[in-house]
């Protein structure tokens, strides 16, 4: 998926596509397991004595279905229901057909809870017991509806398991099927994939009134989508009327907007090689003094250093200078790219601050597009955090956070939404990298991080408040996952999970896929847990920024007053720490002297 599919398909540029690197050793296991599934869907196929298996080429077809997916599609994918495959299948197959777009299937589906689970909370007298002491485990076994088909979260599989004991807490019968669990209905979709369209789709159920509570979203090779929806909140166990009515919000939003190119704007033309400046294509305001225009034959290339999805990032030559160039992939290049990439270069060219990514120029004459910035020697923060498994000791975390902070004041003071804050987009140079890399705990002289990526950052409406959604589902405000109007407090949620991810160098909600974290920001009121030895006073800022109401989260000029007097508490601790071992050792040194 073009908006976020796993946490690492951002496309930051200072993320080092590792796919490349993988072990093949991981590779042949995938491959295996892949393998494993397919056999075993073909088995069951068999055993069900399905008409499509008379087909001498079905087999073939089986495999190429597994084999235009992603590796996880067969290992999340449940085998117990291989007719779910068969679905699948049918429906990308549909897809390829530009007048059935998207093509959807709707089911009822229940989910039982997780049998380990079970066996722990079954020993508890609380939960429910059925007829004659029967087990809830071997209650859900007994489900009317099938199972979804992938294999459910611990999240869903807990909602299960409380509607359950809701039942029973109020007193209702369970001793017939009415009562089992309210079933949820199955959603799967396929397109043309294309960017923002989970979004998409996510609007349309909430248009419906439906609650996602569980997501899985894959993308073939071939360019098409498999989006599958666990929701409640349909009011009907018929799927008849919740296909009527997703067919409806479909019309209703027009056939053109499911095309791979409906984010082609119709006001911009496609400017052809050799013309004017991009700037003059799209509807960018400049002020007449585009002096950093540079001659892409002024650009000496280096090493590439770093891939995002849409381009790479090369270590080069200006002027004698050091420069990083961020080239966008010509064969990618869409005007609702080249619409992020003038966005990109309006705002860097107006920013001045030691810790906002310093801006060179831009190369915007097609076909060759590219941003030129400052280099930063040591990558980003995510890389130190993720990749190089560091983690920052307290003075040096709270440098990083004030230089943070600094740099996103400056941009809100502008009005300047940055909408896609994460350690990813966080630049350290040669002297903090190496203060770091030392692991110094005090002192970090020399130490700047700054804030870079303005891809998709925005100057703030008018009214103060936008509603487009963009940004990466894991860092993301959960108004802005909802597509409510939001403003710059959007960014003050995304700097509470950075702070997390600068105390614990984890990846948030690694257990769950992006599109369920999201969900489960915003229904469940899902966050990331503060580690028990965290400063108190850094634990109690990460509440506030990530609260669910914005006018709750603190502004970035608070932000820095919180942090620097932490810093100035910690500062002190430590300087105490000092005096006290000098003074011991002084003492000791007295001792043995007499």
């Amino acid at each position: 998926m073009a908006m976020e599919e796993d946490a690492e398909s951002c496309g930051s540029w200072a993320e080092v596509d590792s796919s490349h690197a993988r072990p093949r050793r991981q590779q042949h296991q995938q491959q295996r397991h892949k393998l494993d599934v397919y056999n075993e869907v073909l088995r069951r196929l068999r055993e069900a004595s399905r008409p499509d298996l008379q087909f001498l080429s079905f087999e073939d077809e089986l495999w190429n279905h597994f084999n235009r997916l992603p590796a996880r599609y067969a290992l999340d994918v449940n085998v117990d229901r291989a007719e779910d495959v068969l679905t699948h299948k049918r429906l990308l197959e549909l897809a390829e057909e530009p007048a059935n777009r998207p093509v959807f299937a709707v089911r009822l589906v229940q989910v039982s809870p997780d049998p380990d689970q079970n066996k722990d909370v079954n020993s508890d007298s609380n939960v429910p017991k059925i007829e004659d002491g029967q087990s809830t485990s071997s209650y859900f076994r007994q489900s009317v509806h099938p199972p979804p088909a992938f294999g459910s979260s611990p999240n869903l599989e807990a909602l299960a398991l409380e509607a359950t004991r809701q039942d029973a807490q109020d007193g209702n019968s369970v001793d017939n099927s009415s009562h089992l669990p309210r079933p949820m209905h199955e959603i799967t979709f396929s397109t043309h994939d294309k960017p923002k369209l989970l979004s998409l789709l996510t609007s349309l159920l909430a248009e419906l009134g439906l609650n996602i509570q569980e997501a899985h979203a894959f993308s073939t090779n071939d360019g098409y989508s498999l989006d599958v929806f666990v929701v409640e909140g349909w009011p009907y166990e018929e799927t008849e009327q919740l296909r009527d009515s997703l067919q409806k919000e479909i019309l209703k939003l027009g056939r053109h907007i499911w095309s791979k190119s409906h984010l082609l704007s119709p006001q911009i033309e496609n400017p052809q090689p050799g013309e004017n400046s991009l700037l003059d294509h799209v509807l960018i305001p400049t002020d007449g003094t585009d002096v950093w225009e540079i001659d892409f034959q002024h650009l000496k290339f280096g090493n590439k250093v770093a891939s995002g999805s849409h381009g790479d990032l090369y270590h080069g030559m200006y002027h004698s200078q050091d420069v990083a160039i961020k080239v966008l992939k010509p064969e990618l290049v869409n005007v609702e790219m080249q619409r992020e990439f003038a966005q990109e270069v309006f705002i860097m060219r107006k920013v001045r601050h030691k810790n906002v990514l310093r801006f060179f120029g831009a190369c915007t004459r097609p076909p060759t597009l590219c941003i030129v910035t400052e280099f930063m020697s040591r990558g980003s923060v995510y890389d130190y955090l993720h990749k190089h498994k560091g983690l920052f000791k307290l003075p040096t975390l709270l440098r990083v956070a004030i230089d943070v902070s600094k740099g996103m004041n400056y941009l809100h003071q502008n009005n300047i939404i940055h909408r896609d804050l994460k350690a990813a987009n966080l630049l350290m140079d040669e002297n903090e990298a190496s203060d770091i890399l030392n692991n110094l705990s005090v002192g970090c002289f020399g130490l700047i991080v700054k804030v870079a990526d303005f891809g998709v950052a925005r100057v703030k409406a008018e009214s103060g408040v936008m509603t487009a959604e963009t940004g990466t589902y894991r860092w993301m405000a959960p108004e802005v996952i909802e597509h409510k109007p939001y403003d710059h407090k959007a960014d003050v949620f995304s700097f509470g999970i950075v702070l997390w991810e600068l105390l614990t160098a984890k990846l948030p909600y690694e257990y769950l896929t992006p599109l369920q974290a999201a969900v489960g920001v915003v229904q469940k009121g899902l966050r990331p847990t503060i580690p028990k030895d965290a400063h108190p006073k850094l634990a109690e800022l990460l509440e506030k920024c990530w609260k669910q109401n914005p006018i709750d989260r603190p502004d970035f000029s608070e932000i820095l007053e919180m942090l620097e007097l932490i810093a100035k508490e910690v500062g002190e601790e430590s300087n105490n720490r000092c005096k006290q071992k000098t003074t011991s050792g002084f003492l000791s040194a007295l001792r043995r002297g007499h």
